[in-house]
């Protein structure tokens, strides 16, 4: 087991300051964990980065790309057969390509979500025979979705190099 030492050891970023508002608080949150997760994997080595860290085959690339294929299921209206294959990144695939297609889909995300201004409101995607859920019930989601798999990767990166931190 890797030792953490101070190089590898990032300070904490506290929970961020937001606006009052529902949404500026939802979507607060929702960036802040989304920023937390990419730092988590930029600069992870290979082929640690890709290698199960635990038995059910959790591995750091795999979470993010994961979670590139939620956001653009959730917010860009892709539609995604098969979630169990979205925990593997193709063999070819880079960290930094990983972490720049998700970077990439939040932007997108971002950009659809910027339109709205009712929470109550359906999700606008385009997939008209599913119904969308409403934008505070994807945002609500997407937090949780997001902070389940950055505390994963807070684990698995910390076995892999001992880095620490948000």
């Amino acid at each position: 087991m890797p030792s953490t030492t101070r190089r590898n050891r990032r300070g904490d970023t506290p929970p961020p300051r937001t606006g009052s508002s529902e949404t500026e608080i939802l979507r607060g949150f929702l960036d802040y964990l989304r920023t937390s997760i990419a730092a988590k994997v930029e600069g992870a080595p290979e082929p640690q980065v890709r290698t199960a860290a635990v038995p059910s085959g959790t591995n750091l690339l795999g979470l993010l790309d994961h979670l590139t294929f939620v956001e653009r299921s959730m917010f860009l209206g892709d539609d995604v057969t098969d979630w169990q294959a979205t925990f593997q990144a193709a063999p070819e695939d880079s960290v930094s390509a990983v972490v720049a297609r998700y970077r990439e889909t939040v932007t997108l995300a971002n950009a659809v979500l910027d339109g709205c201004t009712d929470l109550g409101a359906p999700v606008p995607r385009s997939r008209p025979e599913r119904p969308a859920p409403s934008i505070r019930w994807a945002l609500t989601h997407m937090i949780e979705e997001t902070g389940r798999h950055a505390g994963h990767a807070d684990i698995v990166r910390e076995l892999i190099d001992g880095a620490t931190g948000r």
